[in-house]
C-alpha cells in the first residue's frame, strides 16, 4: 500500500515584522499562492491544506487547497512551531507530513518532488530545504569549518548545510514520537540562491518583487 502524503501551510495573518505578509500581492498572485501551487503540481501529494484562524486565507490560494480552521492561540506570538504542527497532526491522519512556508515563494517544483522522491524511496527518513555554504565560517568568536593557523583552499573547505525554511518532509511517528521534524537521517535538498529567498522583512518583500517584475521583462522580450 502507497504511503499517504499531506502537505500543510501554517499561516496566521496578523504577522508582525512585515504586515499582511501573507497575503501581500506578488506579481499576479498573493505571496501565499505561490507555495500552495507548487504543492497541488506534485503527484504524490495526496492532499494540500492551509492551517489557519481565518477562512478569509482561502481568497488568497489557489482552488484544490483545503482549509482547516486552526486554535486562534496559536496565532500568537510565543507559540512554538511544534505546537501548531502537532495540532495539525492530531487533526489530520498521514503517514508522511510535508510542512512548508508562504515566505518561500521561488522554490521549483523540481526540488521539492526531488525531496519528496528521496524520503518515499527509504533511503531517507525525512527531508529539508537547505542552502550549501561553502566558506569561512566563525561561531562564538571560533573557526567553525577550518583551521585559521592552516586555512584550506575554498573548494576544499568543509561545507555547512542552512536550513531555509523553506519545507521539511517528516513521517509521523518522527515526530509524535520525538517531537522532530527533522529525522535522523535526512535528504537534503540544495537550494540555489532564488529559491532560498525567505521573505519575513520590507526589504526582503522589496527583492522579491524585483526578481517577479524582472522575469515579467524576461518573458515579455522571449515572446
Amino acid at each position: 500500500m502507497r504511503n499517504k502524503v499531506v502537505a500543510f501551510v501554517p499561516i496566521k495573518l496578523n504577522s508582525q515584522r512585515l504586515a499582511n505578509k501573507n497575503i501581500l500581492p506578488l506579481g499576479d498572485h498573493s505571496l501565499s499562492w505561490y507555495v500552495f501551487n507548487n504543492l497541488l503540481g506534485i503527484k504524490k501529494i495526496d492532499e494540500v491544506y492551509v492551517f489557519c484562524s481565518d477562512e478569509q486565507i482561502m481568497n488568497y490560494v489557489p482552488k484544490g487547497v483545503k482549509f482547516l480552521k486552526r486554535d486562534r492561540h496559536l496565532d500568537g506570538d510565543l507559540v512554538k512551531g511544534n505546537e501548531i504542527y502537532r495540532s495539525f497532526i492530531n487533526k489530520v491522519d498521514s503517514d508522511f507530513y510535508m510542512l512548508a512556508h508562504t515566505t518561500s515563494p521561488f522554490m521549483t517544483h523540481s526540488s521539492v518532488e526531488n525531496a519528496l522522491n528521496n524520503v518515499l524511496g527509504e533511503n531517507y527518513d525525512s527531508a529539508l530545504s537547505v542552502q550549501k555554504k561553502q566558506t569561512f565560517i566563525w561561531y562564538k568568536g571560533q573557526t567553525l569549518n577550518y583551521e585559521s593557523n592552516n586555512i584550506p583552499r575554498t573548494q576544499d573547505i568543509e561545507p555547512i548545510y542552512i536550513e531555509t525554511s523553506g519545507f521539511y518532509i517528516f513521517k509521523k511517528e518522527h515526530f509524535l514520537t520525538h517531537e522532530r521534524r527533522v529525522g535522523f537521517n535526512p535528504y537534503f535538498q540544495e537550494l540555489d540562491d532564488i529559491e532560498a529567498i525567505d521573505i519575513d522583512t520590507k526589504e526582503d518583500y522589496e527583492f522579491a518583487l524585483k526578481i517577479i517584475e524582472k522575469d515579467k521583462q524576461l518573458h515579455l522580450e522571449l515572446n
